[in-house]
């Protein structure tokens, strides 16, 4: 449970406030349903592995992005970590303060902000993501082989959706 019903509660709640209306129940409840998973996952995480590292689920976020691109921009930080600059400007200075990044605006464009791990933050990534990926293995562990296949894919086939016809279909929208 990621809230305070349980998702048998939620789904009788929802069925009954909407019915009579014209509605993809499918399309409506996967996405519900995905965002109650992330929810739990990012709760769980956050509970334990991150917990123990004393990181926040954005700040993990934010290493990671830095650790595998190993030099950044601040805005590339940002839009790869689904947060805003002014977020990222509060994580990083937790970060930095810990000795984990290195902020640097370069001498030719005082403008930007480019970010990279200090050998301290290399250190924690290095053994902090494989005691990460045991508890997604954990989280994961009773769907088998297959079906995680198929839900890796799927998750993949939905953002590549989004990225490709996400944009045009935003503008439409006026946003």
């Amino acid at each position: 449970m990621s809230g305070a019903h349980t998702l048998r509660q939620t789904e009788e709640a929802v069925s009954g406030k909407l019915q009579g209306l014209e509605l993809d129940f499918r399309a409506m409840t996967a996405i519900s349903n995905l965002y109650r998973v992330a929810s739990s996952i990012r709760n769980h995480f956050e509970q334990t592995v991150l917990k123990e590292a004393e990181l926040t689920w954005t700040a993990f976020v934010v290493l990671w992005v830095v650790w595998i691109w190993e030099s950044i921009e601040n805005r590339h930080v940002a839009e790869e970590a689904g947060i805003t600059k002014g977020t990222l400007t509060g994580v990083a200075q937790t970060l930095e303060a810990r000795g984990l990044i290195l902020r640097e605006i370069p001498a030719t464009d005082r403008r930007r902000t480019v970010f990279s791990l200090t050998p301290e933050g290399r250190k924690l990534m290095t053994t902090l993501f494989p005691e990460f990926n045991r508890e997604e293995q954990f989280v994961l562990s009773g769907l088998g082989e297959r079906r995680l296949t198929e839900l890796g894919e799927s998750l993949r086939h939905v953002l590549q959706h989004l990225e490709k016809e996400g944009p045009e279909r935003r503008a439409s929208r006026g946003v």
